[in-house]
């Protein structure tokens, strides 16, 4: 073993650093927003190549389809109408949030609605689809999801852990005195529960009740053995939220005791990116399968005229999720309209990203807040075939460099900072599949980190080659 120790040092050299593997889960960009006047919104890939995407539409009397082949074809496909309100009874009102699946060969939509007799009298509906395209498929109606009572219910979901269906949703508990918690059952078939359902989370946090005591909109993401369980709160402006639950994948989910509640929204308002009431989230996949990514609603403004309900600006977004070391998700802030901001790995450190501390531009592991080590790729502030990076947090502000120390600043407007904030896009000087920057106006320097502070300077050796490579995740 001595002599294998040995012989690895003289192979390796001294003080050589093992450099990181291209990462599992790189980068992926969209621009937002997908589609505007969408709410409530669910994007489902299908194994056969195609996303499909259906939402709210304001005027609450229809349900719609659209597919594509990537999440971005989603803003221009044609959409369908699939299904409209009845015109008296049942159905006849308040058609909202449906969600799209597919179980055992057929097409489901859950959604909810009132009646025209009384169009609060919200309940949980399915419809089944027969055909290979749900766009023209045959839909028919299979009813009334049936629960513990007879009370406003909505925003249906379904899922599968350990090859066990579930549904969650939303019910006003008629002993509570909220709005709706949420609640999880096992499934018998598509639209019928089995079992009691079991009541998992109540609005009690003072971010869950300002409005309106709402706890609503499941959606469920799972990774590393866990089941995480994202829902909406509070009103429908902009203190709309996210929160999380969270439980083991080998818990009975059946009972409340198995889930925790995060006791800070996960996902809220955001000032500086203009984004807000945030929520009504669902999860699916990049492309290439190998990012989540977060599809959700919000408004650009604040400020609302009259019940929010009757606003119809809420418009569908997405960005990519990312992971903690401990297994948890990291949603972020609501990013800036326009292209979603991407992370960059060190070459030589697989953990440590490029972020900002104090507007002074480095490498660290385990960022917080993840938007610190966020970076919009935006075209150069120089053109000229370049690019900028500019902050997620910090609209406006971008990483520029000034007595070949990188910083995070304001843009001024200046011919110096646009150079100083330029750069061009180079393949990884110690892996073509990484990235390098190299200076715009300092020809042949390059952001590099040393002592894990970022500089621009001229790579020499491996070491130095290695410094001025990331990865975008």
């Amino acid at each position: 073993m001595a002599v294998l120790v040995a012989l690895a040092a003289a192979l390796t050299g001294p003080g050589t650093t093992a450099h990181a593997a291209v990462p599992d889960s790189p980068a992926v960009t969209y621009t937002n927003p997908i589609a505007e006047k969408r709410a409530d919104p669910h994007i489902f890939k299908h194994t056969d190549g195609y996303y499909y995407f259906t939402a709210t539409v304001p005027e609450y009397d229809r349900i719609v389809l659209r597919r594509a082949t990537t999440i971005q074809g989603l803003s221009t496909a044609q959409e369908v109408t699939i299904w409209t309100k009845h015109s008296s009874g049942v159905m006849g009102a308040h058609i909202w949030a449906p969600e799209i699946h597919f179980i055992d060969g057929k097409w489901y939509v859950y959604f909810a609605a009132g009646s025209t007799s009384d169009i609060w009298a919200i309940r949980m509906y399915v419809l089944e689809g027969t055909g290979a395209n749900p766009l023209t498929a045959t839909w028919a109606e299979k009813g009334q999801i049936k629960t513990t009572w007879e009370s406003f219910s909505l925003d249906s979901t379904t899922f599968v852990v350990n090859g066990v269906r579930y549904l969650a949703w939303a019910q006003r508990n008629p002993s509570e005195n909220n709005n709706t918690s949420l609640f999880i059952a096992k499934m018998a078939n598509p639209w019928t529960i089995t079992g009691t359902p079991a009541e998992i989370s109540q609005p009690t946090l003072s971010w869950e009740t300002i409005g309106y005591k709402v706890n609503e909109g499941p959606a469920v993401i799972q990774h590393g053995g866990k089941v995480f369980m994202t829902y909406s709160a509070s009103a429908t402006d902009a203190n709309y939220c996210l929160g999380m639950l969270t439980a083991s994948a080998s818990a009975d989910l059946t009972n409340p005791a198995s889930w925790s509640k995060g006791s800070q929204p996960v996902f809220k308002t955001n000032d500086s990116t203009s984004q807000y009431g945030p929520g009504h989230n669902s999860f699916t996949v990049s492309e290439d399968g190998k990012s989540d990514i977060l599809v959700y609603h919000d408004r650009s403004y604040k400020d609302i005229t009259g019940d929010p309900l009757n606003d119809p600006n809420r418009r569908t977004r997405v960005q990519k999720v990312y992971w903690k070391a401990d297994g948890t998700p990291d949603f972020g802030i609501p990013v800036a309209d326009g292209v979603t901001p991407q992370r960059f790995s060190s070459y030589n450190f697989a953990d440590r990203f490029i972020r900002h501390w104090e507007f002074r531009a480095r490498i660290e592991a385990n960022v917080s807040p993840l938007a610190d080590s966020q970076f919009r790729v935006v075209t150069g502030l120089t053109g000229s075939g370049t690019v900028s990076l500019e902050s997620a947090n910090f609209p406006g502000y971008f990483l520029r460099h000034k007595n070949f120390e990188v910083w995070l600043e304001k843009n001024d407007g200046t011919a110096q900072f646009a150079s100083d904030a330029s750069f061009y896009k180079r393949a990884g000087l110690a892996d073509s599949a990484g990235i390098s920057y190299e200076s715009y106006n300092s020809a042949g320097r390059y952001i590099r980190h040393y002592n894990y502070l970022l500089y621009v300077q001229t790579p020499s050796t491996a070491t130095d080659r290695g410094d001025a490579t990331f990865y975008a995740q």
